[in-house]
This record gives structure tokens, C-alpha cells and sequence, in this order.
């Protein structure tokens, strides 16, 4: 009975645990829609970025995220291209407080999975013909600070009416 008892003592005990089971492409594009005139224009590549990530719960302990970053690049007005990669993580996660895991899982992964994102896209703009494109690196942390206001003044609005 003692064994059982330390048992669940260290069960107790242990910390929060995380492990990533695999990375993996979960789905690309790549357009030149106004290809090969574009490549004559002279003007200033403007670039745009959006990143999007979605959590999805798997089973108890383990969870999907997706990180997908798109990237369009104009030139005089005139979509260059476009390119689309979304690159998703397993994570096995335990012993976490609710807290922790939601901020693990909107922060700490997508820190994880941005490096495969931002070479992806790399390769395929180079790969299109065009001039290497580096993606800068992204505060994670500051995008789910944003996020988790937004979702407070939208809970508070809400209750007002």
C-alpha cells in the first residue's frame, strides 16, 4: 500500500511535461498571377504579412497547432506573389495549469514552428524566380498579450448591453 501511496505522491510532484512528437507541412501555395510581366516592373516590392495559428485539442494531453503565414508581395500594385504555408506541430503536454497550457500553446509553439515556416517560404519565393525573401522574426508573446485583451474587452462589452 505504501508503493501506491508514493506512487501517487510523485504524480503529484511532478511537474509540468511537454514533448513534441513531429512536425509536419500541412499545406502550401505559391501563385505568380502576373508572372513573367512582373518581372520587368521596377518599383519598390511591398510585403505583407499575416500569421494565423489554431489550436486543436487531439485527446487529452496532446494537441495540434498550426501556424500558417501568408505572404503577399505587390510591386506598382501588382501582386508579385503570393505564398501560403502552413506548418502544424503534435505536442504531448501534462501537468499543466489551464493558464500555463493555453499560453504554452499560444506562445511556446508557434516559437517552435515559425523557423519551418519562415524557411518554407523562403524556398518557395526563391524557387518562384524571385529575390530571397527572410521572414523577421515574430513576438509570439506580444501577439497573445493582444489576443487575450481583445478577448477580455470583447467579454466586457458583451456583458455591458
Amino acid at each position: 500500500m505504501t508503493e501506491e501511496k508514493q506512487a501517487a505522491a510523485n504524480a503529484e510532484n511532478q511537474g509540468p511535461t511537454m514533448s513534441l512528437q513531429k512536425i509536419y507541412t500541412k499545406d502550401v501555395s505559391f501563385e505568380a498571377p502576373n508572372a513573367p510581366h512582373i518581372f520587368n516592373e521596377q518599383g519598390q516590392p511591398e510585403i505583407k504579412l499575416n500569421m494565423n495559428q489554431k489550436v486543436t485539442k487531439l485527446d487529452d494531453n496532446t494537441y495540434e497547432v498550426a501556424l500558417t503565414a501568408t505572404v503577399t508581395c505587390t510591386v506598382v500594385e501588382k501582386t508579385a506573389y503570393l505564398v501560403e504555408v502552413c506548418t502544424a506541430g503534435i505536442f504531448s503536454m501534462s501537468n499543466f495549469s489551464e493558464q500555463a497550457l493555453h499560453q504554452t500553446l499560444g506562445v511556446y509553439c508557434p516559437n517552435v514552428l515559425f523557423p519551418y515556416v519562415r524557411q518554407q517560404v523562403s524556398d518557395m519565393v526563391m524557387a518562384g524566380g524571385f529575390q530571397p525573401l527572410m521572414l523577421q522574426p515574430v513576438n509570439f508573446e506580444q501577439m497573445y498579450a493582444q489576443q487575450m485583451q481583445q478577448a477580455q474587452e470583447q467579454a466586457a462589452s458583451s456583458t455591458k448591453q
